[in-house]
């Protein structure tokens, strides 16, 4: 009897073993003719028969001896096993006339071509297909397979313009794996796979799919299933079905656009080994029972999962580019999040507000609708016409300090919470065109309440409160003023409570509401007068500020033109210093008019352009560069030609200038416009704008010079330029650098920057080898010229991210496109684009993506220059998975460029301390910063006798001259 045994390799193919038997011919005779014809039809079909090593003549198929890798039984084909042979070619398209066929084993060939049907093959059991060039699958391959047990059609280019698997195949009922990744499979995925009794492994990854996961999963004995990575948008829709697959082993969702919240009934798949969620849409807070899972794997990255971080018990756990409130694992949020995330919860976290609720302050990040007072605490609540449903919280009441709710033009239902009745200082509660239920709690009075277009509520009116049923309410001229929505402004609180200085008077009581009254025009009249004074007041102290700007303008008009600008190459360096003369304010050259002017400074004819402070003489930039002759030249691009300057003590500048071909009085406008944003923009990893002029139609730029150049000289030039290449040790520290500044750019200047044309030529080096991102911003005025590939989309081919491409839309996530594929040039030194190249690698992004995850391709691909020893194998491994991460077709699936900072900050080598002095001995740097700070304070006595003995101030001992009254406070 023959004994068969399964097991997954890495990837979870399954093979099959057999042991104590050989599959040979038991009968000895002659094969049969038609599969004797059809082996031989096979042989002369492929390009490579030899290595085959089947006998031309004289022998029979099925033996003795038998064919290689042909198994027979009672004189027909019961096997072909040729897998990783090589062959090329394509098959017998009557390959289904081998009607004993129970195994057929092609995988990992150059099979090409049309796949023959495998229609009518009911005794077929096993047929691995993978890793072939089968450009069609025919319409009936699955008829009749009655008896399969495993298919396997991965990474076939079947029918490119995308195939559906047909219903037929729902009638192998005995079918345990069906695995179909990158076969061009679009559409939903069949509802008959959660029907199958013996289907326990589905693997469609890498495929065209979309819709949501059919319900027939429900309570599926499914134990791998694989739909990651789907193309464009990918699978979409609620995952809360995946709970009731208690047989999982492998769930791999990633890549996709999963929306809605992580379903709690996940902690009871006990036998979940390895689960990937990255790279979706999913919000709401991890259920514990996840975080309990003993898991080997667990990847929640790249999704808007909220509140604090679990506790994991799987060995591994990655959970970055969240909406967390905290960055570390257990530690809680604070109250008032807990509070809005517990009232998101009865919404089932709706995806307009899961984006925007991010932090662990609502006063301070961008929560929509939530609007604070200047104590920090949670004033108003205004999410009117958000097309939320579910339940009110009872949670809202924990924020004590409201003021008003407006939550009007939704679908809400329930009851509402009775304890809202108890929040002290609620004045507007609008559950207007709403379907809550009732009854209405009793609120105190004062507080009006709207429930206008409810069908089946009914207001408690409460004394002194308006009928909440009679129309919408007036706008309140005393409200407060909810971010980004209503036109209502927070009021500032006492200690105790929230405080309105503009309260409207309570109500009279003579008419039985409890409140004063005054004299009829009374207090109109007073209030006049008191606005009129102090438009008057106001009016008067404006003129004397304009009066005395004026003058200090003038007076500053009189000092000499021409002086000396410092300044910073780099802005954490003030020691390393560029000194430049400029002229301080002439009178100004506009694009617009072209007015030619001349300084009292000497400098006749200078045409300067000043926006900020780095106006630079146009006749100082022909002498540094003298005359911008060809031998200073350093680089040309589509912008024009950067040319190497020397000004004063021998420091060297890059002077940018642009082809006169180009400039018009738009790009003109544009130029002021770029360099008034640019020359605000400093960072150590940004090459420095020095300065720039315009002289006509020409405009000029000054750099710092990078002496080394562009990265791209030392990965694709170096053996023409005669250089040595660079190291993976400068690599990473390449990376690291350039991912720094693009963070800066992205995220840490006061505004938001986009790249556009983040590429290897466009990071520069300097003589230690540290990376300078430059050209940012102003490749949007360079036009295409025959010596770049640059587009008027603002970047390259090669480098485009193919949404940029495609739509225009610009994104951050366009220049982390591009830095994913900068990782790639300095993994393999190819450059991103090349024609000369075979066809399958001329596209790096595209070919990478092919062998990033096979370790031994990937490594076989990389740098020769680079001779990769064991020991960085494993950081290459790092780095090329977030080059694909980068890469990612869709821009909701790349992480931000924080995420890459600290992926490579790991990489790079790290800082140590020298070693321990006496100097700062007596220190206790365990103790809270704000506890040293306040220690220091203590010591501070607060004068300038310097008679303390231990003062940790920074103060001086006091000059002469000074009153002994003189005190620090004084000084500060």
């Amino acid at each position: 009897m023959m004994h068969v045994y399964m097991d997954f390799d890495y990837r979870g193919v399954v093979y099959l073993c057999t042991l104590g038997v050989f599959l040979v011919n038991v009968v000895s005779g002659v094969t049969y003719p038609n599969d004797f014809k059809i082996l031989n039809d096979l042989r002369n079909g492929l390009e490579n028969p030899e290595l085959l090593q089947w006998p031309s003549k004289g022998n029979d198929p099925c033996g003795p001896p038998a064919w290689p890798h042909v198994f027979c039984s009672s004189e027909r084909v019961t096997q072909i096993q040729v897998q990783g042979l090589g062959l090329k070619g394509p098959l017998p398209q009557n390959l289904n006339e081998l009607d004993k066929l129970q195994n057929v084993g092609l995988q990992k060939n150059g099979f090409n071509g049309k796949l023959p049907t495998f229609s009518g093959l009911s005794d077929l059991k096993y047929a691995y297909l993978d890793e072939n060039q089968f450009d069609t699958i025919p319409a009936d391959f699955f008829d009749g397979l009655s008896n399969v047990q495993v298919l396997a059609l991965d990474k076939n280019p079947f029918n490119k313009s995308g195939w559906s698997i047909p219903t037929v195949l729902q009638d192998s009922a005995q079918l345990a794996i069906f695995s179909c990744m990158s076969c061009n499979i679009v559409g939903p995925v069949p509802e008959f796979f959660g029907k199958l009794p013996s289907l326990t492994a589905l693997k469609l990854s890498y495929n065209r799919l979309t819709g949501k996961i059919p319900d027939s999963f429900h309570d599926s004995m499914l134990q791998i299933l694989w739909l990651n990575n789907q193309n464009s948008l990918g699978m979409t829709g609620p995952i809360d079905l995946i709970g009731t697959m208690d047989q999982l082993m492998s769930l791999w969702l990633q890549g996709n656009s999963f929306s809605g919240p992580i379903p709690d009934t996940i902690g009871d798949l006990t036998s979940l080994k390895n689960l990937s969620f990255n790279g979706n849409q999913l919000v709401g807070l991890i259920p514990q029972g996840l975080a309990n899972l003993n898991l080997s794997m667990l990847d929640l990255n790249n999704n808007k999962l909220m509140g604090p971080i679990p506790k994991f018990r799987a060995a591994k756990a990655t959970y970055s580019s969240n909406s967390f409130c905290q960055p570390t694992p257990s530690v809680p949020c604070a109250p008032q999040v807990n509070a809005l995330l517990d009232l998101l919860g009865g919404w089932n976290y709706p995806a307009n507000l899961a984006a925007e609720w991010s932090g662990n302050d609502p006063c301070t990040g961008p929560w929509l609708g939530i609007s604070c007072n200047p104590k920090g605490q949670v004033t108003i609540v205004n999410l009117q016409n958000k097309n939320l449903t579910g339940t009110l919280s009872p949670s809202l009441a924990n924020l004590d300090s409201l003021l008003e709710v407006h939550l009007k033009g939704n679908s809400l239902h329930g009851p509402v919470p009775a304890n809202l009745t108890k929040l002290r200082f609620l004045r507007l509660l609008d559950l207007g065109e709403n379907n809550f239920d009732p009854p209405l709690p009793k609120f105190r009075d004062g507080v009006k309440v709207i429930t206008d277009g409810n069908a089946h509520l009914v207001a408690n009116v409460t004394a002194g409160a308006p009928p909440p049923s009679i129309g919408p309410s007036p706008p309140l001229s005393h409200s407060p003023k909810p971010s980004k929505e209503l036109p209502l402004q927070s009021p500032s609180p006492s200690d105790n409570q929230p405080t309105l200085s503009d309260t409207p008077p309570s109500p009279d009581k003579s008419s039985g509401s409890g409140s004063m009254t005054t004299p009829s025009g009374t207090k109109e009249k007073h209030e006049k007068t008191m606005i009129i004074i102090v438009v008057s007041a106001v009016s008067v102290v404006l003129a004397l500020l304009a009066l005395f700007l004026f003058f200090k303008s003038m007076r500053k008009r009189e000092k000499d033109l021409i002086t000396a600008v410092i300044h910073p190459k780099d802005p954490f360096d003030q020691d390393n210093i560029v000194k430049i003369t400029v002229l301080e304010d002439p009178m100004m050259y506009t694009a617009k008019s072209g007015t030619t002017t001349t300084s009292s400074g000497g400098k006749e004819g200078s045409r300067v352009i000043e926006i900020g402070n780095l106006v630079i003489s146009i006749q100082d930039l022909r002498r540094v560069t003298n005359n911008f002759a060809p031998e200073n030249e350093l680089g040309r691009g589509g912008f024009g030609v950067v040319y190497k300057g020397v000004i004063e003590d021998g420091i060297q500048i890059a002077v940018k200038r642009m082809e006169s071909a180009i400039i018009n009085s738009k790009a003109l406008d544009e130029f002021q416009a770029e360099i008034a944003v640019l020359s605000k923009v400093r960072h150590r990893h940004l090459v420095s704008l020095l300065g720039y002029s315009i002289e006509g139609n020409e405009r000029l730029l000054v750099y710092e010079y990078m002496p080394k150049g562009a990265l791209s000289r030392h990965l694709f030039r170096w053996k023409i330029l005669n250089l040595v290449p660079l190291s993976w040790t400068k690599r990473l520290n390449i990376a690291l650098d350039v991912a720094r500044g693009m963070e800066y750019l992205h995220n840490l200047a006061h505004q938001s920057f986009i790249h556009r044309d983040l590429k290897s030529s466009n990071i520069l080096l300097d003589d230690d080898f540290r990376a300078k991102v430059s050209d940012f911003g102003l490749v949007k005025l360079a036009p295409d010229k025959e010596r770049s590939v640059a587009t008027r989309l603002a970047g390259t081919f090669g480098y485009l991210a193919p949404e940029y491409a495609v739509t225009g839309k610009v994104t951050t996530k366009i220049d982390v496109f591009s830095f994913g594929v900068v990782l790639m040039e300095l993994v393999t030194g190819l450059t991103a684009l090349d024609e000369h190249r075979s066809e399958e690698t001329q596209y790096l992004v595209e070919w990478f993506w092919q062998i990033k995850s096979n370790k031994v391709n990937l490594i076989a691909s990389v740098d020769p220059a680079l001779d990769a020893k064991e020991d960085i194998h494993k950081s290459i491994f790092l780095i090329a998975e977030l080059a694909g991460h980068c890469t990612a077709r869709d821009p909701n699936h790349r992480p931000d460029m924080s995420h890459a900072v600290n992926v490579l900050g790991q990489l790079v080598e790290i800082w140590k301390p020298v070693e321990e002095s006496d100097e700062y001995s007596g220190i206790d740097y365990n103790l809270p910063l704000s506890e040293m700070l306040k220690d220091w304070q203590d010591e501070d006595t607060g004068d300038f006798t310097g008679t303390s003995q231990d003062s940790r101030g920074s103060i001086p001992a006091k000059p002469t001259g000074f009153a002994d009254s003189f005190t620090s406070n004084d000084a500060r």
